[in-house]
């Protein structure tokens, strides 16, 4: 086992907490709300253990790889946070998404700006969140936004204006986003309650992976989380179970773009969902992956092979991975 990487839980009512010793060991972050619910753990992208944490009761700061957290000022203390991103060209540039809504901020917080992404209102669950952000790699200006329950949105000018894509089925909850990712000229890849979608045509049609039920009487097999690997895009990994919060949770795994998944062996199984899951570009081989109860599984060797960590949480939120 190396230890060389930190791992970053966010909980509900329970804070933030870091093991700066790849689950050896773990400290609850110091912050201003230290019981709060933390749903979105964001790495800076030059590894220098500046993070930020999406909130309950607002966006929060790292300067030393988690041990030490500040407000960053911002109108969305009244919102719930789902989701932060960060321009990788350009960290001064923070997307966060929220319930309802999104803003983002061009001077690394000091301002922001509610962005026009036209949610439907009312939704099925009431208020509408946006679940996810990516701002693609290659183009800065193209950005997506998931929505819980309203589909996928997309801007070609930085966030200023946006448009919905079409629906990815016919059900209404296979519009119900929990995570998207994007390999830039392959494939934009979106996950909801039914499994993962892909597109290959910028989001104007979408073809549905459906994973394996946990039990025959199971309506679906739920979906959260999805993740590329840094340094081989063929790899994904999508957080898996039989519901929310469900009694069974896996890991899947592609090495093929998509075209075949399976499910990983883990040293137990998870007491609900695999709800989120954390990497980093500079540690491409660990991932970790969380159970919404509060259970935690490591790999170093990129799915082969886990461990179970004997820390548990209550309930879990939001994952990452930093470089020690």
């Amino acid at each position: 086992m190396t230890d060389d990487y930190c791992i970053h839980i966010g909980t509900v009512g329970q804070g933030l907490w870091r093991s700066p010793d790849a689950g050896e060991t773990w400290e609850r972050g110091e912050i201003e709300v230290r019981e709060g619910t933390y749903r979105a753990l964001t790495p800076y992208p030059d590894a220098s253990g500046r993070l930020l944490a999406g909130s309950d009761a607002g966006l929060f700061r790292s300067e030393d790889n988690g041990g030490h957290w500040q407000l960053v000022e911002s109108p969305m203390a009244d919102r719930q946070i789902w989701s932060v991103a960060l321009d990788p060209a350009d960290a001064e540039t923070i997307f966060a998404g929220t319930r309802p809504g999104a803003f983002r901020s061009r001077d690394g917080g000091a301002s922001w700006t509610e962005l026009a992404i036209d949610v439907a209102d009312p939704c099925p669950i009431g208020i509408s969140r946006t679940t996810a952000m990516v701002v693609d790699p290659r183009d800065r200006r193209k950005i997506w936004a998931g929505v819980e329950v309203d589909g996928v949105h997309k801007s070609l000018d930085g966030g200023d204006s946006w448009v919905r894509l079409p629906d990815l089925g016919e059900n209404t909850f296979q519009s119900d986003i929990h995570s998207l990712a994007t390999v830039p000229g392959r494939a934009t890849y979106a996950t909801s309650p039914f499994g993962i979608a892909a597109s290959v045509d910028e989001g104007e049609s979408w073809d549905y992976h459906y994973f394996p039920k946990h039990h025959a009487d199971d309506g679906v097999s739920y979906c959260r989380a999805v993740v590329v690997k840094a340094d081989d895009p063929d790899v994904m990994f999508v957080a898996n179970g039989d519901g929310i919060p469900g009694t069974a949770g896996a890991v899947q795994r592609t090495q093929d773009g998509g075209q075949s998944w399976e499910t990983l062996t883990l040293p137990a199984e998870p007491n609900s969902v695999i709800y989120w899951l954390g990497t980093h570009p500079d540690r491409a081989d660990v991932v970790v992956a969380a159970s919404l109860y509060g259970e935690v599984y490591v790999t170093e060797d990129a799915g082969d092979s886990w461990r179970k960590l004997a820390k548990e949480f209550g309930e879990v939120r939001a994952v990452a991975v930093t470089p020690g």
